[in-house]
């Protein structure tokens, strides 16, 4: 396994897989809703970028990175790690036609025990038996989805869009890239409770020219951002987050890392650290769609690393 601090070039979900290990439901609202900001807003071609407004690349790209979340007919298996400061954990997860379905296979950069290989397969065995737990699963899937999704639609409008001065490519990729600065529009009304978390983030994107598709993006809390007047949540400023995407499999693109760096108040009362990143690597392209109970199958029957 690579170092914690080692920036390989597959990184890991947030979207769906921008989940956070959080009790507290205001404060992992507030991060989920951080997570949902960070899902890129692409570019469309432009043969002469630079004769045309910034903001232009983010609203004719919307629907393409809405397609990017859905992949519809897209299917594929991947290993995600998921590092917070509970651990370090190491999961292969398969994308069925009815949703993902993930197995731990490594914890703390060692083998499952016997012990906890037997409880990972207690777990998944208990959703062939109970769908409706499976369902319950695609719920909050399906939730984060759109939760992301309304804020991809937003944030064209909530944002002030800017050529960077400094054009450098990112390291990311060899591509040729354009990148744009975003920042929050002061004319900015926030129709909902969600995207107030637009009003306190700005940063950089490095987007591929060729494919539309963001390889690397930034973002930075420069602001307090309260939530429901600070009540439900308050996100400090200072706080960080980093996205990569790449390509995944043929034309299919995914998140490969994800870095967040973020600490909130709830109610009022408990100041929490969120530190997480995910990395998704080894993505394979499945030769077509199958339902959750044969992914489940599929992880059962794969033996675990060594």
């Amino acid at each position: 396994m690579r170092s914690l601090h080692h920036r390989s070039k597959a990184r890991s979900p947030i979207p769906e897989r921008c989940r956070i290990s959080i009790r507290n439901k205001s404060v992992r609202l507030a991060s989920l809703t951080l997570c949902a900001a960070m899902i890129p807003i692409l570019p469309a071609q432009h043969s002469s970028f630079v004769s045309a407004p910034a903001k232009s690349w983010a609203v004719d790209a919307a629907a393409k990175e809405i397609d990017i979340i859905n992949h519809s007919g897209s299917y594929i298996r991947y290993r995600q790690r998921a590092i917070d400061d509970k651990g370090d954990e190491l999961r292969d997860v398969i994308e069925s036609k009815d949703g993902a379905v993930a197995r731990l296979i490594m914890r703390d950069n060692r083998p499952l025990t016997p012990e906890e290989d037997q409880a990972e397969r207690d777990r998944l065995t208990a959703l062939l038996d109970h769908p409706s737990d499976y369902a319950r699963h695609v719920k909050n899937e399906n939730s984060s989805k759109k939760m992301a999704i309304d804020m991809i639609k937003i944030m064209p409008n909530a944002m002030i869009f800017t050529y960077a001065p400094d054009q450098t490519p990112s390291r990311e990729s060899s591509a040729p890239q354009v990148v744009i600065d975003y920042a929050p529009d002061p004319a900015f009304n926030p129709p909902n409770t969600t995207s107030v978390a637009l009003t306190g983030l700005r940063g950089r994107i490095w987007i591929d020219t060729n494919s539309k598709t963001i390889v690397h993006m930034t973002g930075e809390i420069f602001r307090p951002v309260n939530f429901g007047w600070g009540v439900l949540a308050h996100i400090y400023p200072g706080g960080k987050l980093e996205l990569d995407q790449a390509s995944a499999a043929g034309s299919r693109w995914n998140m490969t890392s994800f870095h967040e760096d973020v600490t909130a108040r709830a109610l009022m009362v408990k100041t929490i650290a969120v530190k997480k990143e995910f990395h998704s690597l080894d993505f394979q392209s499945m030769p077509g769609p199958i339902s959750y109970q044969e992914a489940i199958h599929l992880l059962l029957n794969t033996p675990l690393p060594k």
